[in-house]
């Protein structure tokens, strides 16, 4: 508790705002005609120039916010330079969410002059991701050079104004042990996991937006052994896995005139001819869920990749909807997904904004032929881990890992 509130306090004493708008617009309008690039020292000329009184200690504090302004992410700067946010949520001048790790608060002490300033905050920051904003394309996809996942929304599509969503990615990717530490699974789910990736099982991260699915995708992927090649596959790249051999693959969205869009299907098809020892697909969102079948069918194990899915055991119909966009039967579906995939790791996020592994499940198929997901291990907000009817099959498929409520694996529930 301690930790955020001093990070909150932090926060809002580097988010003071010192500049006027009129003050902006000169430095910019004199850095314009001298052709000068927006560099601390050139906006502390151009500062200077403007001939009134500022202190080193003023003029330093100015030349940052000035920076932030121009090229960097203007009022959001200091949050998103914040190492405990993960979101940022723009909805009007004053309506500003920040994301910590406890669920959604306000940002009180971040604000915008008026909506305009929001709207050419998000043409800027498209325009930096190399993307098109305006009134003929109103929202915008893209990944900002820093790794921030930014999308945004334009009037009249979005009601009254300008709406800003910011996604952080991490630097450094968080370990099993640091995401154990923070609560997100117990000591002997951590090493359940690690089980898992060693045996080269196909698995599914599942959960809500916002539950940490790649965070923990990308955790596990550091666990991969370092001689075996990754080739990720991602709509927007997020995933940095801490592994010395990672190819990324990303898509790209057509062109103002309709053309040079290149999807996710076509990305997973060109991976496959790359030599992967893991094929990895950030978010399984439509038809790449045929290639990404065909592949953990035909000796690419170990593959592995995340879906949205309220529950685990809505995995499997979730698959089969995706597939069924390109044109798939049901029955042809599930023969696939039977011998695709191993398990499902299902997250879920607390009323606390706490995100941890809620349980892990093997795909079985029954005697009609349907898949469906069978719990192995359930992991209750409180109290030691929870045994399925699935345990067995999971527990063959890792080896043997042996359980916390056995007397082999006393102690390793939490």
């Amino acid at each position: 508790m301690t930790k955020h509130t001093t990070g909150a306090r932090t926060t809002a004493t580097a988010s003071r705002t010192v500049t006027s708008t009129g003050l902006l617009d000169a430095v910019r309008l004199r850095l314009a005609e001298a052709g000068v690039a927006p560099t601390t020292a050139g906006v502390a000329a151009a500062l200077r120039a403007q001939g009134r009184p500022y202190g080193d200690t003023e003029v330093l504090e100015i030349v940052r916010e000035l920076r932030a302004e121009m090229v960097g992410a203007g009022p959001l700067e200091a949050l998103l330079t914040d190492p405990q946010v993960t979101d940022v949520l723009v909805n009007g001048p004053r309506e500003v969410w920040v994301d910590r790790g406890y669920g959604l608060q306000r940002a009180r002490e971040v604000r915008f002059p008026d909506e305009a300033a929001i709207r050419r905050l998000a043409q800027r920051l498209a325009h930096t991701a190399g993307r098109r904003l305006d009134d003929a394309r109103p929202w915008t996809d893209a990944r900002l050079p820093q790794g921030v996942r930014l999308h945004a929304v334009l009037p009249p599509v979005a009601v009254g104004c300008t709406l800003i969503s910011l996604r952080v990615s991490r630097a450094r990717p968080f370990t099993l042990e640091e995401l154990a530490a923070a609560g997100s699974l117990t000591a002997w789910g951590a090493g359940l996991l690690r089980a898992l990736v060693h045996n080269r099982l196909a698995f599914m991260i599942s959960g809500g937006t916002g539950t940490g699915k790649t965070t923990l995708l990308a955790a596990l992927l550091g666990l991969v052994p370092s001689q075996e090649r990754l080739v990720v596959v991602e709509d927007s790249a997020e995933l940095l896995p801490d592994h010395p051999h990672v190819v990324r693959l990303e898509g790209r969205p057509p062109n103002q005139e309709g053309a040079g869009g290149v999807g996710l299907r076509d990305l997973v098809r060109q991976a496959l001819r790359m030599r992967p020892d893991r094929l990895v697909v950030g978010e399984v969102r439509g038809a790449e869920v045929l290639d990404l079948l065909a592949a953990l069918n035909t000796g690419h194990e170990g593959g592995c990749g995340t879906v949205h899915a309220n529950a685990a055991e809505d995995v499997p119909a979730r698959l089969e909807a995706l597939a069924a966009t390109a044109g798939l039967g049901r029955d042809a579906v599930h023969s696939q997904l039977g011998s695709a995939l191993d398990a499902v790791i299902h997250l879920v996020r607390g009323p606390g904004g706490q995100r941890r592994v809620a349980e892990v499940c093997v795909l079985s198929r029954s005697p009609e032929g349907w898949v469906t997901s069978i719990p192995a291990v359930s992991f209750p907000h409180a109290g030691p881990a929870q045994p399925g009817p699935g345990w067995d099959q999971l527990s063959e498929r890792c080896g043997g890992l042996r359980a916390p409520w056995t007397d082999g694996g006393k102690g390793g529930a939490r």
